[in-house]
């Protein structure tokens, strides 16, 4: 598989810290939000955004929140199993963007579990809509996810495609 801008194996440490200092960020805005909004409150921004304070004791879009509890639990551990997954990959030598990716993806998995352990469920803040229709809210966490992913589609389909150039002039 082509290589490109590979990160050294030596600088997971780098890795570790982006995402501890975005899973700090986001812990910090989710208890501004918890302290100054109060529950259930919602304040208009713009025509299309609002600042909210809701909770999901569910998974995003609130899949599994009326489980009754264990799924908290539940939700913990696959946060945990899926860092231990990500830290080793990091640890890995990596094209850059797959090591970005991985780092925002554990920022998210860890602050939206930081909240699971501290609050019982997920402080939700960021609510976009267009006239009645709300897309659910969501918070930073949960942003870091998606542009993890986002990354890591990007950073396969393009290895993919070194990968095949490759085999074509060879």
């Amino acid at each position: 598989m082509v290589m490109l801008h590979s990160s050294r194996t030596d600088e997971w440490p780098r890795w570790l810290l982006l995402a501890g200092l975005i899973a700090l960020f986001d812990q910090a805005v989710k208890l501004g939000v918890a302290v100054f909004i109060p529950l259930g409150t919602r304040l208009e921004i713009a025509p299309f955004f609002n600042l909210v304070h809701v909770r999901n004791p569910g998974a995003a879009f609130s899949f599994l929140a009326g489980a009754g509890g264990w799924q908290r639990y539940f939700l913990i551990a696959l946060a945990f199993a899926a860092s231990a997954w990500l830290i080793w990959m990091l640890r890995r030598k990596l094209p850059r963007l797959e090591s970005v990716s991985y780092a925002l993806i554990l920022a998210g998995a860890l602050g939206n579990a930081a909240d699971r352990m501290g609050r019982g469920q997920v402080v939700d803040y960021l609510d976009f809509y267009w006239r009645a229709w709300h897309w659910p809210a969501f918070n930073l966490a949960d942003v870091a996810i998606s542009l993890g992913v986002i990354c890591l589609l990007g950073a396969t389909r393009t290895q993919s495609r070194c990968a095949r150039s490759g085999a074509e002039s060879s």
